[in-house]
């Protein structure tokens, strides 16, 4: 079986959302009383909404647009072999300005999207973008893509229902606004934990991943090194904090590493070359 550790704690982390979820659900019955059946509903139709939302938000926040095959052949010709070998149809394929370079995945196996940003095509050398390839397939290959999405919709719907709880059961005066902003700010940080536990995990499995097809991690490794030496320009990159999570670089500097959405660039680079 592959990836035994990061199936198991994809496994932990659902039901640890899956309670927190149901919790937010037995709130909304208790404030709001609506009837079971009414919350198990729209439960489920959020699941499909969140999914499908998050996605299409996240390809919008970026700016994202088709990569031309006419224009990039030997790309689409590289994603096309690659997804072959790790068994997965081919993603599609979109390019955005994201201010520094770097890429993410979205969506599942059979409906895959990965997005470059037009800095790290004209930065990386063909082999290394071959390495953030495989890396980001790796990512939908694993469905470790999915858990992210829903695990941040998941921590916002939750959010919500503790800062309407907290409305609707106090005085109604400012001093419940304040308080419920507070309660909605712990309660999303405290469920984001668990995701951002999985958004590290899964950054060590895919760069594996990605050096055992292409052979080498050499050229991954490369390439984290030249995305990392653009990271002081971060502050005018066009990639919100939900978008960063996603991608191949991101902030691994959070407080105690709990809030770090990937872990220390350097242990990447090293596992790579070892």
């Amino acid at each position: 079986m592959r990836h035994v550790g990061l199936k198991a704690r994809m496994a932990v982390v659902g039901s640890i959302l899956f309670a927190f979820y149901a919790v937010a659900a037995v709130v909304v019955m208790g404030v709001f009383g609506w009837p079971l059946a009414l919350v198990l509903l729209g439960s489920v139709a959020f699941v499909a909404v969140q999914y499908k939302l998050g996605k299409w938000m996240a390809l919008r926040s970026v700016g994202a647009d088709d990569l031309a095959e006419d224009r990039y052949p030997e790309i689409h010709r590289r994603v096309e072999s690659l997804s072959r070998d790790m068994g997965i149809d081919k993603p599609r394929l979109m390019i955005a300005r994201m201010g520094v370079p770097n890429a993410f995945a979205v969506g599942r196996k059979g409906a895959g999207t990965v997005v470059v940003s037009q800095e790290l095509l004209r930065q990386l050398e063909p082999d290394e973008v071959e390495g953030v390839l495989a890396h980001e397939l790796a990512h939908i290959r694993n469905r470790d893509v999915v858990m992210m999405v829903l695990g941040q919709g998941v921590a916002s719907i939750v959010a919500i229902v503790a800062q309407w709880a907290v409305l609707l059961t106090g005085d109604n005066d400012i001093a419940d606004f304040f308080l419920a902003i507070v309660v909605g700010q712990l309660t999303q940080m405290l469920v984001m934990l668990f995701v951002f536990a999985i958004s590290r995990y899964r950054e060590y499995v895919a760069d594996a991943d990605a050096a055992r097809e292409i052979g080498s991690g050499e050229p991954l490794a490369n390439a984290l090194e030249k995305i990392s030496r653009t990271a002081t320009r971060r502050d005018d990159a066009g990639v919100d904090e939900q978008v960063n999570a996603l991608c191949i670089f991101g902030d691994g500097d959070g407080l105690g590493s709990l809030l770090s959405t990937h872990p220390p660039v350097e242990k990447r680079i090293e596992r790579l070359r070892s």
